[in-house]
Formats: structure tokens, C-alpha cells, sequence
């Protein structure tokens, strides 16, 4: 059973609600927390739409943050046309477990459409079966390739 929540786009002025959801993602991942420079990377996106959209699930009577999901855009010829990363999905640990996850999935996913994006993006560690599972249940397949990145 999916606890109630209610599904908005975030804007710059939930930045510091984010801040710790984002820091606990990127323990989960592995990835080096770096608020100094991942903040203000978060509130570019924010005010730029041209640069991506975050959409955050809220605890409506509370208005606790239960989770996120955040994608950023791109351009691609391969697809025609532009394309969009999910860069994160998080749900907050006592939220998990009750659909937060497929619904920011089908909300980004449905708001990248209407943005006239043609494909969609997303990393998830091989070990992580729940995720990908919920991937691959909404369409989401492995291109038989490697992602491989050099910082700049």
C-alpha cells in the first residue's frame, strides 16, 4: 500500500530540505559528498529548466521530504533528438518500500516526454536487484555498452 504523498517540482527555496536526502544518496552510492561544489551544481538546475528538473515527493500534512528524483538534459543523435540523464532517485530509508520510487519514475518520465525528450538515462549498481528490477519493470533495458566518464 503506497502512503500518501503528494508529487511537486522543487525549486531553488528547497535546496536545504534536499541538502541531506542528497548527502545520504551519495553515501548509498559511493560517491564523495561534496556540498560545496554539488549545491550550488543542484540550484543552477533548479533555476535553469533548460538544464534539467528535480520533482520531490512530499509528506502532505507534515511536509516532510520523502524522496527525490533529479534529471538533468542533453542532446543526442543517436536518439533523435534530446535526451535526459536520471542522475538520482532517492527515497528516504522509512519510506521506502510503498511506491515512492515507480511514481517519481512515472512523473520524471512523463515530464521529460512532455518536454519532448526522447530518451532516458539512468545508472544503477549491478548488485542493487530491487532497483533494477523497478528499471527494467518500466521499460528501462541495459545497452550493451560502458559508461565511461573523464572529469574536466
Amino acid at each position: 500500500m503506497t502512503a500518501p504523498h503528494h508529487l511537486r517540482l522543487a525549486s531553488p527555496d528547497d535546496l536545504d530540505a534536499i541538502a541531506p536526502l542528497m548527502a545520504e544518496f551519495n553515501r548509498h552510492e559511493h560517491i564523495p559528498w561534496r556540498p560545496d561544489t554539488m549545491l550550488p551544481a543542484l540550484r543552477r538546475v533548479l533555476d535553469d529548466p533548460a538544464l534539467g528538473l528535480m520533482l520531490l515527493a512530499v509528506e502532505p500534512d507534515s511536509g516532510r521530504l520523502l524522496g527525490y528524483a533529479l534529471a538533468t538534459l542533453g542532446y543526442d543523435v543517436e536518439f533523435s533528438g534530446h535526451d535526459a540523464f536520471i542522475t538520482e532517485l532517492f527515497i528516504d530509508a522509512p519510506a521506502r518500500g510503498q511506491g515512492l520510487g515507480r511514481a517519481l519514475l512515472l512523473a520524471i518520465t512523463q515530464a521529460l516526454q512532455a518536454r519532448d525528450v526522447r530518451a532516458v538515462h539512468l545508472m544503477v549498481r549491478p548488485e542493487n536487484h530491487s532497483a533494477r528490477a523497478l528499471y527494467e519493470d518500466l521499460g528501462f533495458e541495459v545497452i550493451p555498452r560502458l559508461l565511461m566518464t573523464r572529469r574536466l
